[in-house]
């Protein structure tokens, strides 16, 4: 299994359930799926299921969540990884 979305609402936010991978292939189809419920709701991605992770995916949970998206269950190991590209990211602008 690559990758398994499921959607549900929880009082005033909606929260995407990830299952499996995600890698770059995924990335564009979360963005739309994002994106379409964005402007409307707080948004939550729980990660407690993803067993493996590309940097193009963690580029883009650390995108989503400086957005405003939470991230749920996430490991400690995407959380600093996500926090390094954060690092990286602001370096870069200086």
């Amino acid at each position: 299994m690559t990758l398994r979305i499921d959607i549900s609402d929880e009082s005033e936010r909606v929260v995407f359930t990830l299952t499996g991978r995600i890698q770059a292939e995924q990335v564009s189809e979360l963005q739309v799926l994002l994106k379409s419920e964005l402007p409307d709701h707080s948004l939550v991605l729980d990660l407690k299921e993803v067993k493996l992770v590309d940097r193009d995916a963690v580029r883009f949970l650390a995108e989503i969540e400086a957005q405003g998206v939470r991230l749920r269950n996430c490991s400690a190991f995407v959380r600093e990884w996500i926090c390094r590209e954060q690092h990286g990211t602001q370096l870069s602008q200086k």
